[in-house]
C-alpha cells in the first residue's frame, strides 16, 4: 500500500462487513445500504489498492490474501475507534453512544426483550440499540452483532460466552379446542400438531417434538415461532411454546402440563470488543432483568 494513498473510511466498513457477512448482499443489508453501492465502492477500493480482495465462489465473497491482510489492519483500525469513542468527551455526552446490535431469537426478543427494553433506553438515551430478533442469528465472531443470545454455547471462533437462563417449553392449545382428550404423549397423533419446518430449522435445539416422540410430526409448519403461536392460539392444532411466550396468553392452556422440555439461552459476545462500555452494559441489564423475571422464563 503506497504511504500517500487515501481510503475512504466508508469504503473499508464495506469491506470488512463483507469480509465478517461472507456475501455482499448480506452485508449490505446488514449495513442497510444499496448493494450496487457496495459493489461499486469495493471494485473502487480494490483499483486504489490493486488488488484482488475477494474471490468470488459459489458460497459468496472469500477474502484472497491481500484481503485477509487488509481485514486485520481495518479491524484492528475499528477497534481504536470503537475505544475512542467511549473516552469521556468522545461520545458527544455524558452517557453512552454509538451503535449496540443485538442477536437474540424471534421469541425471546419479541416477547421478553423488546417489553422490557425501555428501562435500558432510558439510561443510555443516547444509544443506538439494534434489536435483531429474527428466525436465526448474527454471528459475533464475524462481528455481525455486538452481542448475541444463542440456543447453544459456540465451540469455536473468537468469542466469549456464558449462560444466561435456562428455561422451559410445553404443549399448549386454545382454550376451546376440541378434539379428543390426550393424557399421555401418544395420543397427541390424533391431533393436528403446530411445528417448525424441519428444512428450515436454524438450530436442532428447536427439535422439540422429537423430544417428546420421534414419531411425532407436525402438519401446520411455520419457520416462526409468533407465527407457531397465532396458529395454536387460533385452535388450528397444539404445539410446543416457550412458556414466557404460552403462559403470557390468557387464551391459551397447557396440554400435558407435566411434560416439560428445558432449554438454555447462552450470552456471546466477540473476544475483543466485549469489554466496550455498551457492551458491558448491555450485558449487565440484560442479566439483571433475567434475574429479575427468571420465574417467566421457567414457569412460576
Amino acid at each position: 500500500m503506497q504511504p500517500s494513498l487515501r481510503l475512504p473510511w466508508s469504503a473499508l466498513q464495506d469491506f470488512a462487513a463483507i469480509a465478517h457477512a461472507g456475501q455482499l448482499a448480506r452485508a449490505a443489508q446488514l449495513l442497510g445500504v444499496d448493494a450496487s453501492t457496495m459493489g461499486r465502492r469495493l471494485r473502487r477500493l480494490e483499483a486504489q489498492l490493486g488488488q484482488t480482495l475477494f474471490e468470488q465462489t459459489r458460497e459468496g465473497h472469500a477474502l484472497t490474501e491481500a484481503g485477509e491482510a487488509l481485514l486485520a489492519h481495518v479491524e484492528a483500525m475499528q477497534r481504536a475507534a470503537e475505544r475512542i469513542a467511549e473516552l469521556p468527551g468522545g461520545g458527544g455526552g455524558t452517557g453512552l453512544s454509538g451503535l449496540l446490535r443485538v442477536s437474540v431469537s424471534e421469541g425471546f426478543g419479541s416477547w421478553f426483550v423488546a417489553p422490557l427494553l425501555a428501562g435500558f433506553h432510558a439510561r443510555h438515551p443516547q444509544l443506538v440499540i439494534d434489536l435483531a430478533a429474527t428466525s436465526g442469528f448474527l454471528n459475533p465472531s464475524r462481528r455481525e452483532a455486538d452481542l448475541a443470545v444463542l440456543l447453544a454455547r459456540p465451540r469455536s471462533g473468537p468469542v466469549v460466552s456464558r449462560k444466561l437462563s435456562d428455561y422451559a417449553l410445553r404443549l399448549y392449545a386454545a382454550a376451546g379446542y376440541a378434539g379428543p382428550p390426550v393424557r399421555e404423549v401418544g395420543d397427541l397423533s390424533a391431533h393436528t400438531l403446530v411445528g417448525y419446518v424441519p428444512d428450515l430449522l436454524y438450530a436442532p435445539e428447536l427439535r422439540y417434538l422429537d423430544e417428546l416422540d420421534p414419531a411425532l410430526t407436525a402438519t401446520i409448519r411455520s419457520s416462526s415461532i409468533n407465527a407457531q403461536h397465532r396458529l395454536i392460539a387460533s385452535g388450528l392444532g397444539i404445539g410446543v411454546l416457550p412458556r414466557f411466550i404460552g403462559d403470557a396468553d390468557p387464551g391459551l392452556v397447557p396440554i400435558l402440563p407435566d411434560r416439560q422440555i428445558l432449554r438454555s439461552f447462552w450470552i456471546v459476545t466477540h473476544r475483543d470488543t466485549r469489554q466496550l462500555k455498551r457492551i458491558r452494559a448491555f450485558q449487565t441489564w440484560l442479566e439483571e432483568v433475567v434475574d429479575q423475571h427468571r420465574d417467566r422464563l421457567l414457569g412460576g
